[in-house]
């Protein structure tokens, strides 16, 4: 009988044993859905943003704490436990975040590892002058007007500017590339015209810098050109042919008699410029003064600068507005008369 028992008892160990594994692995794989479960969005269907602010020197246990409380993950333990895994758990920045409840825990966390704070955009326009520029930062809330003043002074470690004396005023006319920025909050006034000097730094080295070298001519005078164009070109295609017209007006010893370099002497915008205006003492004034301004009167585009450096080649000297943003162009001064008449200028 004691064989026999012995030879039962055997089927019974081997279900009892398979039936312990197969505890264990539903108990791993349980746990490992509920795990998987952790790291998925709180919410997949609420797209609402969430703001949070991590400040300086916060650990990980308090993140996942500011997380939880936010309900954008759903245990802290899961959240430090991946940190961990993944040697996150140092390099979390600090900063302001904007998460929403659809994120996973892995969107989350690699945005926090990576610092996408939320950031404010602005956008400098083709023609805006230094002036205009420091005042829509100062709406945005990026600078006070002291902070401009003091940063537009500051000396700035690129090659473009060495020339320029630190107590001109004006030496980064021309020079904030116009384009949509994006910037953290805590940005400050300098670092954010080093963000646009940058800017325009990488775009002459890469399209401009070997065509004015062949030329001959300065960043300084190309931007300077550059800049008049990009006032008084209001249609794409008159942009080489207005630089055209400039250049023939220089190599012939004319004044340049341009309208925009009045207005910039005289720091308003207006529709018409008058006789009196004409008057501005100024080295801006071209009615009066020889040659290029001393400087940019604004932050020219990629397409003026691109018409400075490629003018129009022709025989035109004079241009009168049309009304509608275009111009006839004057090989003469009497043909140039006529057109005032026609256009009623």
């Amino acid at each position: 009988m004691s064989e026999i028992k012995l030879k039962l008892a055997k089927p019974k160990v081997a279900a009892i044993v398979l039936a312990v594994f197969f505890l264990i692995l539903a108990g791993v794989l349980f746990t490992g859905q509920m795990i998987a479960r952790q790291y998925q969005p709180v919410d997949p269907a609420d797209k609402s943003m969430v703001d949070i602010v991590i400040p300086e020197k916060t650990g990980a246990r308090q993140v996942a704490d500011i997380l939880y409380n936010e309900r954008l993950i759903h245990k802290q333990n899961v959240f430090l436990a991946y940190c961990q895994k993944n040697a996150f758990d140092s390099r979390l920045k600090a900063g302001h975040y904007r998460f929403s409840r659809s994120q996973s825990l892995k969107e989350i966390v690699d945005d926090i590892v990576q610092g996408r704070v939320v950031n404010i955009s602005f956008t400098i326009p083709e023609g805006y002058t230094l002036e205009q520029i420091g005042r829509m930062l100062m709406k945005k809330q990026l600078c006070s007007q002291e902070e401009w003043k003091r940063s537009v002074r500051q000396d700035y470690d690129f090659a473009f500017l060495k020339a320029l004396p630190l107590e001109n005023e004006k030496r980064l006319e021309g020079f904030l590339y116009p384009e949509t920025y994006f910037v953290p909050e805590d940005y400050n006034c300098q670092q954010i015209i080093t963000l646009m000097l940058n800017n325009f730094e990488q775009v002459w080295q890469k399209k401009f810098a070997e065509q004015a070298q062949a030329k001959k001519w300065s960043v300084y005078q190309t931007i300077t050109l550059a800049s008049l164009i990009e006032k008084e070109a209001r249609v794409p295609e008159e942009r080489a042919v207005i630089a055209g017209v400039i250049l023939n007006r220089l190599n012939a010893g004319m004044l340049l008699q341009i309208d925009a370099s009045v207005l910039y002497a005289l720091q308003r915008h207006k529709e018409l410029v008058t006789y009196a205006d004409l008057e501005v003492n100024s080295p801006y004034n071209t009615y009066k003064y020889a040659g290029l301004p001393p400087g940019p009167i604004a932050c020219p585009g990629e397409a003026s600068i691109n018409a400075a450096l490629n003018p129009q080649e022709h025989s035109y000297y004079y241009y009168v507005s049309k009304g509608d943003g275009s111009h006839f162009f004057s090989r003469t001064y009497n043909e140039h008369l006529q057109a005032q008449k026609e256009y009623g200028q």
